[in-house]
């Protein structure tokens, strides 16, 4: 007796082979949206970009700005923001002691002095003026927030891809001079005996308050 052969419909084949790739589609779709970093490592960091500002003033003959030109860079300098952590320069070729002093004493009603060297900038000075330069720097965290990572399961046990963000963006946030978080400050080698000591010798010169009498309350 001939054994009976069983033939399964070539339809049902692909279907079946189409949600096994659907399955397998999914499933890889999920593990791609977990987190990778297994460490405490923040690898979310700000970074500093570099601006400059240009204005150009007219000069008198003999060196320095008029009255007007003086009121011309206030504005200037008032519309742009200038604050701490910006660098003022003069680009002068005429190299006047004059003009460079009359624009340090603009400067310095923002609380800012003048760097001793301009960076260079782009196009030629006219003859009969002065470029005025603001070096300024932001900071900022790319790709913060981050909350691409879209799976539940974390086989890695990683932590967040926007773990580090916060601290990030609020520490580019809060310092005042960018370069800061790039160099930090350079010290004098200086110390300060009378300022560094003042905390010391008060902490030494309070009576400690044990050694006042207890005193006495009446419940009464």
């Amino acid at each position: 007796m001939t054994p009976k052969t069983a033939f399964v419909p070539v339809r049902a084949a692909r279907l079946g082979a189409s949600i096994v790739a659907l399955g397998l589609g999914l499933a890889l779709a999920g593990c791609g949206g977990m987190p990778t970093n297994r460490s405490l490592d923040n690898l979310h960091q700000p970074v500093v970009e570099h601006t400059n500002y240009t204005f150009d003033l007219l000069t008198l003959p003999e060196g320095g700005i008029d009255a007007t030109q003086q009121r011309r860079l206030g504005d200037w300098f008032t519309a742009v923001g200038l604050t701490y952590g910006d660098h003022v320069s003069l680009d002068d070729p005429a190299q006047a002691g004059v003009t460079r002093a009359t624009v340090e004493t603009v400067a310095s009603k923002f609380g800012l002095i003048l760097d001793a060297v301009a960076p260079v900038t782009v196009g030629v000075i006219p003859a009969g003026q002065a470029r005025v330069v603001i070096a300024r720097t932001t900071a900022s965290v790319p790709g913060c927030p981050n909350w691409s990572a879209t799976s539940d399961a974390n086989y890695a046990n990683a932590t967040s891809r926007n773990y580090g963000c916060a601290t990030s963006s609020n520490l580019a946030a809060m310092v005042a001079n960018k370069e800061d978080l790039i160099h930090g400050q350079d010290g004098t080698g200086n110390t300060v005996m009378l300022s560094n000591t003042k905390a010391i010798d008060a902490y030494r010169a309070k009576a400690a308050t044990g050694a006042q009498a207890v005193k006495q309350t009446s419940t009464q």
